[in-house]
């Protein structure tokens, strides 16, 4: 059977490079559209979906990396993005199809997933951050998994992850009050596997990534598909969680969480204790 080598010329919102010996390290870089932290509109938020399976199908490819270009990892969804979602249908369905494939792909991939994350890291980007099989963060990093902060519900990957690594009683913490997490912090409790000085954030990941693209491609390969099954296992609590979250994106609160974050004020859901 002849090797397929992807071609990713097509993709707009991602650097992509290779590294390592013959180019098997992929990097995948989100692009910082708005020339501070990369943020998933209707393009970004498609391929950082589609992505992974191209990943999966490059013969040449034994592991990837992920990291945000700019200030941050991830900025989370464009507003314009949600505003779309909120008032149309067909938008709406769309990215519940993207945001649905976006979490099976990362765990479906057979090929390793290196993240390393610095600055803000919020949205579809810390979807597959905290996906990946080794999450890597800078420890100043700021961690926010903002659903509720916008007016809907924890979907994406929060159901099907957050409380596997760190526990219910944290996750319920950290999802329903929107608080921010640092790097650090998401190290001890067991968020993400490592936490490191800023400054050691990519050569480390880089370090992780060729570790594992120089082991048995089949020994790491079959380990994750092992692994991945206790997050397959939290299929259901997952599909009702972004049920649940994209029926949120078509009530009124996500509106008023829009023209809070567009206004710089906090948002006002009802009553103020």
């Amino acid at each position: 059977m002849t090797a397929q080598t992807m071609d990713y010329s097509a993709y707009q919102t991602l650097n992509i490079t290779r590294r390592g010996i013959g180019g098997a390290v992929l990097d995948i870089q989100m692009k910082a559209l708005n020339g501070k932290l990369p943020t998933a509109g209707h393009a970004g938020h498609r391929e950082l979906a589609q992505i992974w399976r191209d990943v999966g199908s490059d013969d040449s490819v034994r592991c990837a990396v992920l990291r945000g270009e700019g200030q941050g990892f991830s900025g989370g969804g464009d507003l314009a993005l949600v505003q779309d979602m909120a008032e149309d249908f067909e938008t709406r369905t769309r990215v519940w199809k993207e945001a649905r494939d976006l979490v099976y792909n990362v765990i479906n991939c057979d090929k390793p997933i290196v993240s390393a994350l610095h600055g803000p890291a919020v949205g579809a980007g810390l979807v597959a951050g905290l996906l990946a099989d080794i999450s890597i963060a800078a420890k100043s990093a700021k961690i926010v998994d903002g659903h509720t902060r916008l007016g809907v519900a924890a979907g994406d990957h929060a159901a099907i992850v957050w409380p596997l690594l760190c526990g219910m009683a944290k996750a319920k913490y950290y999802l329903m009050l929107c608080e921010p997490i640092s790097g650090e912090e998401a190290e001890r409790i067991g968020l993400v596997s490592l936490a490191v000085n800023d400054e050691e954030l990519l050569s480390k990941a880089y370090e992780v990534a060729d570790r594992l693209a120089a082991g048995s491609k089949t020994a790491i390969s079959w380990t994750k598909y092992a692994l991945n099954n206790w997050l397959r296992q939290a299929g259901p609590a997952f599909d009702a969680s972004l049920a649940l979250e994209f029926m949120g994106f078509a009530g009124p609160d996500v509106r008023e969480g829009v023209a809070s974050l567009r206004e710089r004020r906090p948002p006002f859901y009802g009553p103020q204790v």
